[in-house]
């Protein structure tokens, strides 16, 4: 009888894909430990020193409501951004005549650095949190709406051709047609508005404001308080990396039909001498048949 190929084959372990993620961070951090451990210099004080400061000042004194405060900023900031980019990508991809009309104003506005319009937004609009949400918004709708529209034109012509052939209506085709096929390219666009996203709230909040990560680090420096300095920088850090793994799970949750494995390979089955015996006999009588006998 032919062997039974395994029903069920489990998946990788979750604390290998973790592992996979987490060892030269945690490697980075036992140098750091080490290599700081009798450090005496004023500017680059032991680890362990920043550490403790980190979690006082967590414990004890403002840096948790700072943090919240640029959480808050970032998050309002790149979701308006997300929208905003990902629903005018959309509609600028899809239509020819739109994107060759909004391409060179694309292209001035992305070679534009956002930093420039710090001191320009704070003295329009003040010191509160509209302004830095205003400021992360506009140095993160670029990536996200460039990638977006490279999206839309990245999807096969056949597949716009079927939808049109089947009289889908504009709205719906977008929606269920564009909208998943460019999505990808968005989430790419996201991840790298993230990024920007931090610079920016950091930038925004060291001019001019008496609230967050950025003014906390800005204090601490003017002061000479040099491990609350580090333990600010490496908090930026990690709010940083975190968001960045997050949006990965989110991406590898919504994108499974694009994050797939490959399928998985069978073992042969092994052949009986009948079987092979009999498709012998089958292949030769079939020869017969070609030779002549059956055209």
């Amino acid at each position: 009888m032919p062997s039974k190929t395994p029903s069920h084959i489990p998946s990788r372990l979750p604390w290998k894909a973790i592992l996979r993620q987490l060892w030269l961070p945690a490697l980075v951090f036992a140098i750091l430990l080490v290599a700081t451990a009798g450090s005496t210099s004023f500017y680059f004080p032991p680890l362990t020193e920043v550490l403790t400061t980190l979690w006082d000042e967590l414990l004890h004194g403002s840096l948790v409501e700072d943090l919240l405060f640029s959480l808050r900023n970032i998050l309002l900031g790149l979701a308006l951004a997300t929208v905003v980019g990902a629903g005018a990508g959309l509609v600028i991809g899809e239509i020819r005549t739109l994107r060759l009309a909004t391409g060179p104003l694309l292209d001035f506005a992305r070679a534009t650095p956002t930093v420039g319009f710090v001191p320009v937004i704070i003295l329009t609009l003040g010191i509160g949190s509209g302004p830095k949400i205003f400021l992360i918004f506009l140095g993160s709708v670029w990536p996200i709406l460039l990638n977006t529209i490279s999206g839309v034109q990245a999807i096969g012509p056949a597949v716009h051709e079927t939808a049109r052939g089947y009289r889908i209506p504009w709205p719906l085709r977008l929606r269920r047609v564009i909208l998943p096929g460019a999505l990808p390219q968005i989430l790419a666009g996201i991840r790298v508005a993230l990024s920007i996203a931090v610079v920016l709230m950091v930038v925004s909040e060291i001019y001019g404001s008496p609230i967050g990560l950025g003014n906390f680090i800005l204090q601490s420096g003017s002061s000479f308080h040099v491990a609350e300095t580090w333990a600010g920088t490496i908090l930026i850090g990690v709010l940083g990396y975190g968001l960045s793994v997050l949006l990965l799970l989110v991406e590898h949750r919504v994108l499974g039909w694009y994050h797939q494995r490959a399928p998985r390979t069978r073992s042969p089955r092994p052949v009986r001498a009948e079987t092979t015996e009999t498709t012998d006999n089958t292949d030769s009588t079939e020869s017969i048949k070609s030779n002549g006998v059956v055209v």
